[in-house]
């Protein structure tokens, strides 16, 4: 697991590979993610945003970026923490992906960049 602290928000991220939906011989990998968000402020934060860099060990760049986490935009309040589980597809046995989460102050109607840290996507065989 990873973690990061940005402005008071703590970012946590465990991963793992998905064999029953990847193909090896046809060089597709599936992830899956779980991100915890922590708001560890003394006011309520809104997710509005999300902005991905998934990359491949082969080089292959993408970025994905929208509204919300799997189609929410979560509200939380101070203390509270929020999980969430989403996934990537690679073309390679080894890739990592980091971003970041676009916040707003709901006391102040502020917004503000929360970086979520890079983790590493390895296909269990390739550790040995």
């Amino acid at each position: 697991m990873v973690k990061k602290v940005t402005e008071g928000i703590t970012i946590s991220v465990e991963t793992f590979y998905q064999p029953d939906y990847s193909n090896p011989v046809g060089s597709e990998y599936m992830f899956a993610y779980r991100i915890t968000i922590e708001n560890n402020n003394t006011f309520p934060i809104k997710l509005l945003r999300r902005h991905w860099y998934i990359i491949d060990s082969n080089g292959t760049h993408r970025e994905v970026e929208g509204e919300g986490v799997v189609g929410v935009q979560p509200l939380l309040a101070p203390g509270e923490s929020y999980q969430y589980v989403s996934g990537s597809n690679l073309r390679t046995e080894i890739g990592k992906m980091y971003g970041t989460y676009q916040m707003e102050n709901q006391l102040n109607k502020k917004l503000f960049e929360v970086k979520i840290p890079e983790f590493q996507m390895v296909v269990p065989f390739k550790l040995n």
